[in-house]
């Protein structure tokens, strides 16, 4: 501490002054004891000052201050030496303040600055956040992956700060009406969804217990087509909720597949019945082309007459073959037939018009006969046999008789 003589003194009636450039003030009085510890009292008013104000240097020239309150203070201390009851060098605390002041106005300046390049990036950043939501809220319909992007935005803006309130509150209003108009987007969507989903659930209900009532039918060609028809309209119809979509599908599918594997069971069964009749024939087939028709015709004819009782009691056959097989046994009987007339002009005599009659007769039942057998109508072909049968016996007694 300096000799506060130099800066101070006392009068005889206690009334202490201060030196200053400007000259001499009265800061106080003293009468508790001798002038030097008066001036030492204020004194140590003045070193209270500088205590004060080293701190401030310190702490503004180290950053840890805040430069607008340090000069704030800085100020009012400067404002203050004027009447500052103290005695000290008043004159240069007086300009150490002066320096400090800008100093501080220079730091205080360069935060003003700092906050306002901040506040400006803080702003653009909400800003941008803002038109991303608003996007969003316009145009989106990636509804859940929008939905988080819109609480991602929210997170991020929570951690922007330094906008003034005014500017804080606009951006804020931006981004509410933004995630509100993606949330009544979003609402009407699901809504028409489900609309469309019920929709779709009745749609395919109705699919399904068609196809589960045909499920059980034997008409094959006719059902099958149907429940082609189905699985077209099924795939053009909407798509119901999910776990209703698997169910009735499930249930589609099983009827489905009922009725297909009934149809195969039944091709499988009628295919071993036709592959039986076939053999069967197959079999006819061959005992009529080893008659002998040579040796005796009309024995053979006989024969045949059998063969043909039994051919058609075999049932169906591939349609493929049937004519093949129908075709070698209508040559049996076209060989049969060449090989009686052959033996009746050999010992009948040609000038009866009545044989001759009888004869054209009997060929027209067999060619009536060959047609029913063609045809495949049982009742024409019993009724063709029955005819044949009876104009070879007029014929057979005729003969004979002749």
């Amino acid at each position: 501490m300096s000799d506060p003589t130099v800066f101070g003194r006392i009068d005889d009636d206690g009334t202490v002054f201060v030196k200053t450039a400007a000259g001499e003030r009265a800061v106080g009085s003293w009468h508790a004891g001798t002038p030097e510890e008066g001036l030492a009292h204020f004194a140590r008013r003045f070193a209270d000052i500088v205590t004060e104000v080293d701190l401030l240097e310190a702490r503004l020239h180290s950053g840890t201050a805040d430069a607008s309150h340090s000069l704030t203070t800085i100020r009012r201390l400067r404002g203050g030496l004027d009447t500052a009851h103290a005695v000290g060098d008043l004159d240069g605390l007086a300009a150490r303040l002066d320096k400090l002041t800008a100093v501080a106005e220079d730091k205080a300046g360069a935060a003003r600055a700092a906050r306002d390049a901040a506040r400006a990036e803080a702003i653009a950043r909400k800003t941008v956040l803002v038109e991303e939501a608003e996007q969003i809220g316009a145009e989106s319909t990636g509804w859940k992956s929008a939905g988080d992007r819109l609480k991602g935005i929210l997170e991020e803006w929570k951690t922007i700060h330094g906008i003034d309130k005014k500017t804080d509150g606009e951006l804020w209003k931006r981004y509410s009406a933004a995630r509100d108009a993606f949330a009544r987007r979003r609402g009407a969507h699901f809504a028409n969804l489900d609309a469309t989903r019920k929709q779709a659930q009745g749609r395919k209900d109705e699919l399904v217990a068609e196809a589960e009532s045909l499920a059980q039918a034997t008409d094959w060609n006719v059902t099958a087509s149907r429940l082609k028809e189905l699985m077209a309209e099924w795939k053009a119809a909407p798509r119901a909720a999910k776990e209703t979509e698997q169910r009735l599908w499930e249930r589609f599918r099983a009827a489905q597949d009922t009725f297909f594997t009934r149809r195969s069971e039944a091709f499988t069964a009628r295919d071993a019945e036709l592959r039986g009749n076939l053999e069967r024939r197959q079999a006819l087939v061959a005992q009529a082309e080893a008659l002998d028709i040579e040796a005796n015709p009309r024995a053979a004819q006989s024969k045949l007459r059998e063969i043909q009782g039994q051919w058609h009691d075999t049932g169906r056959v591939p349609r493929e073959l049937a004519g093949n097989l129908d075709r070698r046994l209508r040559a049996v009987d076209d060989r049969i037939k060449a090989a009686m007339d052959t033996a009746w002009r050999r010992t009948t005599p040609q000038s009866s018009p009545l044989l001759a009659q009888m004869r054209e007769q009997v060929a027209r039942a067999e060619q009536q006969l060959a047609k029913a057998q063609a045809s495949g109508d049982q009742r024409r072909i019993q009724n063709a046999e029955q005819a044949l049968a009876t104009k070879r016996q007029f014929l057979d007694l005729a003969e004979r008789s002749g």
